[in-house]
């Protein structure tokens, strides 16, 4: 899979752009603030359809312009797809396949499957386990398109049964009753026990999967200095595992906290029905909590997975360097698993190389050197290893130029 051709309109800095590209590497080099993220950025969004650098759409569109366009044609396997996405800040965003429109925008998910490293992924190390789990879901989407309506559904979910209890709290604050305001609460519980158990479900199956990678790739990343480990963290806790003895070291969701559990299948297919009653069960145990708070507290939005180095969380403990080589083979373990997969995605260090030493430098370009399309962004050509200096595009404020 590859980009042959990106197209903006009033998207971020760039009034109109068109930039052709071929498979292997391409640097884009510019100095900073001349938009090479916001090229990225926007091929990102044809994959995510989101941005890794704001939580809403309105920056992504010019100053002064009503919306912003991105075309994209993606070549897979000899055949040739055209994405193009319309993004209305305030308004239902629209979408193109083959010139065709789609009913809603997530139906064209999985027309590019992309791997980016930014800056900003220092974040699924040591910010907030928001981050961590996007990263998940990211990565579930990617791997397997139809978890975009399983995330759909249940963020639908989650609203409705959060405005519920919001409105159960708001009526108490001022004297009224809750037992009319919650009668609908039951029925919440079951559309959350069963879409969260489907998507609960299919972040055990990647964990387990991604755990072999991501030691992998940060023990090339580091050159061996320690090992990383991951575990997904629920908000469960013991509930999912009441009958379980101690996990053994070689288990790939190891810490205590982690699942799945005895009676909820095997780690790399989880028993979706049991995880569904393992939620109702918490939604009861937690009701009176929830009732008190206003907000939803059990749940695939309430979990976390949890970063090692060695015995030791890597959030706190792991220096900067070991931070970035964590964060650097969380990318690199995800870009590996979907290539096991059958997977071509397209890879893009988006001024990584300026952030490394010379060892991990080295180290970096030795690893994605074979992807099939990899899209390096830099201030300084010189950051970039000379084994990976393919074809140079400079880019200046509002223009992307192809060097001769």
């Amino acid at each position: 899979m590859y980009v042959r051709r990106v197209e903006l309109a009033d998207f971020r800095s760039y009034e109109r752009v068109a930039v052709d590209l071929d498979p292997g590497v391409s640097v884009l080099v510019g100095q900073n603030g001349m938009g090479k993220t916001n090229l990225v950025e926007a091929l990102g969004y044809v994959a995510t359809l989101d941005s890794h650098r704001v939580a809403t759409d309105a920056p992504l569109v010019r100053a002064g312009a009503a919306s912003a366009v991105i075309r994209s044609a993606i070549v897979h396997e000899g055949r040739e797809l055209l994405v193009e996405l319309e993004i209305v800040p305030g308004k239902a965003n629209r979408a193109r396949l083959n010139r065709s429109p789609v009913r809603r925008p997530r139906e064209v998910l999985g027309a590019l499957r992309m791997v980016l490293f930014a800056p900003e992924d220092l974040e699924l190390v040591r910010g907030d386990p928001s981050a961590r789990r996007r990263y998940l879901d990211d990565l579930l989407v990617a791997r397997q398109p139809r978890y975009a309506g399983v995330r759909s559904d249940y963020d639908r979910v989650i609203k409705q049964r959060n405005a519920l209890l919001r409105t159960a709290y708001l009526t108490r604050k001022v004297g009224g009753t809750r037992g009319q305001d919650l009668s609908t609460l039951a029925v919440w519980d079951q559309h959350l026990a069963h879409h969260g158990a489907e998507l609960l479900a299919g972040r055990l199956e990647l964990v387990a999967a991604l755990g072999p990678h991501l030691t992998k790739a940060y023990d090339a990343v580091a050159a061996g200095r320690a090992a990383a480990s991951i575990a997904y963290a629920s908000a469960l806790g013991d509930a999912l595992a009441p009958d379980r003895a101690a996990p053994g070291p070689d288990d790939a969701l190891a810490p205590s906290r982690a699942a799945p559990a005895a009676g909820l299948g095997n780690a790399l297919v989880p028993d979706r029905a049991a995880l569904e009653q393992a939620l109702l069960a918490a939604l009861q145990e937690r009701r009176t909590a929830e009732i008190e708070r206003g907000v939803t507290l059990v749940g695939p939005h309430r979990d976390d997975l949890t970063l090692a180095l060695g015995d030791l969380p890597a959030k706190g403990y792991a220096s900067h360097g070991e931070s970035w080589s964590f964060a650097l083979a969380l990318r690199l373990a995800a870009y590996d698993l979907l290539r096991s997969d059958g997977i071509e995605p397209v890879l893009v260090l988006d001024d990584v190389f300026a952030e490394l030493d010379s060892g991990r430098r080295d180290r970096l370009a030795a690893l994605v050197a074979d992807a099939g399309q990899l899209l390096v962004t830099c201030a300084v050509p010189e950051d970039v290893p000379p084994s990976l200096r393919g074809a140079r595009f400079d880019v200046t404020l509002g223009s992307v130029t192809r060097a001769q």
